[in-house]
């Protein structure tokens, strides 16, 4: 596979924790918990330069939702003034923000 940006491209730390979770993300529906990650996912990769296949696969997954970037981040912000999102997991997500 051939890369626009060649050797600019850089691999992201997180690359092979968050893959596994965007294939997920791809075969699922648009859960309130699955709209945070993939909020959480697009912020992260917003602007990076490189791991455009997680890019490309996190429009994907918005494009199957039918949802705009502006309408994904709007109803996750609600979600989050609501509270509550992450609270089931509890420690182990405390942790992964550390």
């Amino acid at each position: 596979m051939t890369e626009q940006h060649g050797s600019k491209d850089q691999q992201h730390p997180l690359y092979n924790r968050d893959r596994p979770l965007i294939d997920i993300l791809l075969t699922q529906t648009a859960t309130d918990y699955n709209l945070a990650e993939l909020a959480r996912l697009k912020i992260r990769y917003q602007g990076f330069p490189g791991a455009r296949d997680i890019q490309n696969d996190l429009n994907k997954v918005l494009q199957q939702w039918g949802l705009t970037e502006a309408e994904l981040f709007e109803k996750t912000r609600q979600l989050h003034d609501i509270g509550g999102i992450y609270k089931s997991r509890g420690k182990r997500e405390e942790q992964d923000w550390n």
